[in-house]
């Protein structure tokens, strides 16, 4: 039986891949993921390594920020770009194949930027947890030409995690901020103010030190998801009607508490009752 490769094994690998890259375009939206790679490909390539950031309704403008301090912080050139994907009504009706169209809408962005500046390669942040859970913006972004190399290692968000940790980022244990339609149950329609609400409840309570949550939106509901074993905490340390009025101002009628607590894919369940 073959041994598993170590975490520092898969980092060489890592490195490995980018030297025989030669160039490469990151689709670099500041999450642990993707910074990794922009990290690896910026120590490997310098200035024919470069990261691109789409800017939409979708991300919040703080993480917009994050992004760009992370990416000064690495050193690699980092640019931002527009993409409009809520023009898309496949993807502002919410199918269950929403983000198909919103990765789409990126990679045919970023892949005539990548020809048009002779880059060989458009990579992005998947890892191999991503593959085992239903996200069909992989597939878009497979249809046009995008590696993933973290992904294509097996290299897991743990092992995203150690080796940032190993490589000195400070972000190493940054939770994970999926774009913010992902907050909405297949078939609402997403708006730009449904996001913006979405948003910046979640930007309030990150201040009030929540880190790992999510507030889903249902309707005219915000739905807050704490971690598990944080959720008593949150109760006895919350001003909660401080809270449900601050809620209520960002434009939501009802604000629930999921005693569930937070996991990640949660709205994903519905399909598996099919």
């Amino acid at each position: 039986m073959i041994a598993s490769l170590t975490t520092l094994e898969k980092l060489t690998q890592l490195t490995a891949l980018f030297q025989d890259m030669e160039q490469a375009l990151i689709a670099y939206s500041g999450g642990i993921d993707s910074t990794l790679v922009a990290k690896v490909a910026y120590d490997i390539l310098g200035d024919r390594a470069l990261a691109i950031t789409a800017e939409s309704p979708s991300l919040l403008p703080e993480d917009l920020d994050d992004a760009a301090t992370q990416a000064q912080a690495i050193g690699i050139r980092h640019e931002v770009v527009a993409t409009h994907e809520m023009d898309n009504p496949n993807y502002t009706s919410n199918p269950i194949n929403r983000c198909y169209f919103c990765k789409s809408e990126l990679h045919d962005t970023l892949k005539p930027m990548a020809i048009d500046r002779g880059f060989a390669y458009v990579v992005d942040g998947v890892n191999a947890d991503d593959l085992r859970d239903y996200r069909p913006g992989i597939q878009a972004a497979k249809e046009r030409g995008a590696r993933s190399p973290l992904a294509e290692l097996g290299i897991t968000k743990f092992e995203v995690r150690e080796m940032s940790r190993h490589l000195d980022l400070p972000w190493w244990d940054k939770p994970a901020q999926p774009c913010l339609s992902s907050r909405f149950p297949y078939g609402e329609m997403i708006t730009v103010e449904k996001l913006q609400r979405v948003g910046r409840s979640e930007l309030y309570l990150r201040k009030l030190g929540w880190k790992n949550l999510r507030v889903r939106s249902d309707g005219d509901t915000a739905r807050i998801e704490v971690m598990p074993d944080q959720i008593q905490d949150f109760i006895l340390t919350t001003n909660l009607p401080l809270l449900t009025e601050q809620l209520k101002q960002f434009g939501f009628l009802y604000i629930m508490l999921d005693l569930e607590g937070y996991r990640s894919g949660k709205l994903n369940d519905v399909l598996l009752s099919r």
